[in-house]
């Protein structure tokens, strides 16, 4: 199994290890500390060893961090967690906060002691973020401070080790495009002597390897230095690399341990650095200027590259996502005839299995999201042996899953009627399904940014009165990070799209209590064909997924003449396209489930 249901957090050890972080805390001089969900390299997903924030606060999601100060503390996170962080934090010990409409800077600086010294660990926060904090504590005319251990590390008795995941390499027909023009390109146009690359998944693209450093995420955990001219030089654990890794990288890439990073920065002196202030850690910046290096602060130099998806590429996730709706469609038939009589994790054991039958499943992309009725409104929920549930008839059952394969990642969000569905679950269904449709069929001019069509998945639940506190859409890699930036549907989307970008298409509807809703396709940008009499060039979306979406849910009344048309084209397309990869009986099964609108028989 590529995931684990044991229960992760224990509220209860919260106050005793807030009791001995504050010891800490007095022991060096300081009035407060700072335990972001962080590693070095500001990754959604981080190893165990980087685990602090849920092992000092039990709150196991993916962003948040905790504040700890003499007298109170408390847990920020955003709107996926607001029901998790509840169930997982000592609220005596902890308080949650609302970390959009308070940031931590801003909490802050209504909180910090007037005059105090707050801590931080340099690794775990980045330059943009180290000044927020500066500038929300000068509003308390209080300090931030750097420490050179981190506090929680000194309680922290049976920390894991660190990973050392193996390298391996991205073979050139998956990749599309060779290591040294990757360099080349990124390396013309620097503005700088050189840039400095924290970030996993850019250092996995532009040396066309990958890792196994973090639970689903194919990257290896390593810094590299890219100069205008010359090699660059990748900094990562040496035992991450056998010989055939060496050789592929050998040609053009010098290698050095990790712990060599901060003398080769201090070797700098005198040239101009480029770095990504939202992703570098604090501590590198510091010692580049400390050296006397000139810092460029410019956006990482990989992410738009990376997020163009070239031919191959392409073609890959192409391959995977039909390999994936392959085991999804067993899936969901297995489901309707039998599973509505199991429980959340046998769902997630049986959807596992069905895509591991490919041979090609490396990884799932994501821990599976496996909601049954009222656990379906818990945005990121994932089930544990404590909190797992049985399928009730007459409820909806949220699943939300992805693969890791080498060709490509993908991630599918379907909700499923069990039994019969109330006419309100249907009518709220159709609302998300018409902004689902409405982002699928878009078009739209060259240089829209992802905030322009977010409105487009919402405005049938705004007329409603009803909306989702998370975005419409995140960009995913290509056998990388299932959340890749810079692309994103969302009303904080400020990146244009552009061709050959993947961004997912799942607006949702949280009944808390009750039920979830959400329905989640992968889109691949595309010029759109020309319009007669058109004026402007337009791009548009190609749906990648290709599993059915559960009519049984749909209130066609609720649908205009074009989202009809619209499901049933669809749904030809995955009749179509999996159809012939299937057992007489699950092919039975697909007919049914996608039959036109007008004449769909499901009971």
């Amino acid at each position: 199994m590529f995931q684990s249901f044991d229960t992760l957090a224990d509220p209860t050890l919260g106050a005793p290890r807030l009791a001995r972080l504050r010891t800490e805390m007095a022991r060096v001089g300081l009035d407060g500390f700072l335990v972001p969900r962080a590693d070095e390299f500001q990754g959604e997903y981080v190893p165990p060893s980087a685990e602090r924030l849920h092992w000092l606060t039990g709150f196991s999601g993916s962003a948040g961090i905790a504040v700890a100060l003499a007298e109170r503390a408390a847990v920020l996170s955003d709107g996926r967690y607001t029901l998790q962080i509840r169930a997982e934090v000592d609220p005596a010990a902890f308080t949650p906060v609302d970390g959009v409409a308070t940031p931590v800077h801003d909490w802050l600086a209504e909180n910090a002691p007037e005059g105090g010294r707050i801590g931080f660990d340099p690794w775990l926060h980045t330059r943009a973020q180290t000044r927020r904090l500066i500038e929300g504590l000068a509003k308390r005319s209080a300090e931030l401070v750097a420490v050179a251990e981190n506090l929680v590390d000194r309680i922290w008795s049976d920390r894991p080790a660190p990973p050392t995941g193996p390298i391996s390499v991205q073979p050139l027909a998956f990749a599309g495009e060779t290591v040294e023009t990757k360099i080349a390109r990124i390396a013309a146009d620097l503005g700088a002597d050189a840039v400095l690359l924290t970030q996993p998944d850019s250092i996995a693209w532009l040396f066309n390897i990958r890792g196994r450093d973090v639970a689903h995420n194919p990257i290896p955990l390593a810094f590299a230095l890219v100069p205008a001219k010359g090699r660059p030089t990748l900094f990562v654990a040496p035992e991450k690399l056998d010989a055939e890794v060496r050789a592929h990288l050998a040609p053009h890439v010098d290698v050095a341990d990790r712990d060599a990073l901060l003398a080769a920065l201090d070797r700098l002196a005198g040239g101009a650095v480029a770095l990504d202030p939202a992703w570098t850690p604090e501590i590198l910046v510091r010692r580049l200027e400390t050296a006397g290096a000139r810092v460029v602060e410019k956006e990482d130099p990989v992410i738009l590259p990376k997020a163009c998806k070239n031919a191959a590429e392409i073609e890959g996730t192409r391959a995977a996502h039909l390999r994936d709706a392959v085991a999804m469609v067993k899936f969901l038939a297995w489901f309707d005839a039998e599973g509505h009589t199991g429980d959340e994790i046998g769902c997630c054991e049986r959807l596992e299995a069905l895509r591991a039958e490919s041979g090609e499943l490396i990884d799932l992309s994501f821990g599976t999201i496996s909601g049954a009725g009222p656990n379906g409104a818990i945005v990121h929920y994932h089930a544990t042996r404590q909190t797992n549930r049985r399928i009730d008839r007459d409820s909806l059952f949220l699943l939300d899953s992805g693969g890791q394969y080498r060709d490509g990642t993908t991630d599918v969000t379907r909700t499923i009627a069990v039994g019969t569905p109330s006419d309100e679950m249907r009518r709220c269904f159709t609302l998300v399904l018409k902004g689902h449709i409405a982002i699928s069929s878009a078009r739209f001019p060259v240089g829209t940014p992802g905030a322009a069509l977010d409105t487009l998945a919402r405005i049938a639940l705004w007329k409603a009165g009803l909306d989702y506190d998370h975005g419409t859409g995140h960009g995913v890699g290509s056998f990388l990070s299932v959340h890749e930036g810079p692309q994103r549907i969302a009303k904080t989307g400020a990146v244009p799209l552009r061709p050959g970008m993947i961004v997912s298409n799942e607006p949702g509807y949280y009944r808390t209590g009750q039920f979830g809703i959400r329905i989640e396709n992968l889109e691949l940008v595309m010029p759109a064909e020309a319009i007669a009499g058109g004026e402007r060039p337009m791009l548009g979306f190609e749906t990648l997924t290709l599993i059915p979406i559960d009519t049984r849910l749909v209130d066609t009344r609720l649908l205009a003449r074009d989202e009809i048309a619209w499901l049933d084209a669809y749904h030809a397309r995955v009749r179509a396209g999996v159809g012939p990869h299937l057992d007489a009986t699950t092919r039975s099964w697909l007919e049914q489930a996608t039959r036109p609108l007008g004449r769909s028989s499901r009971p």
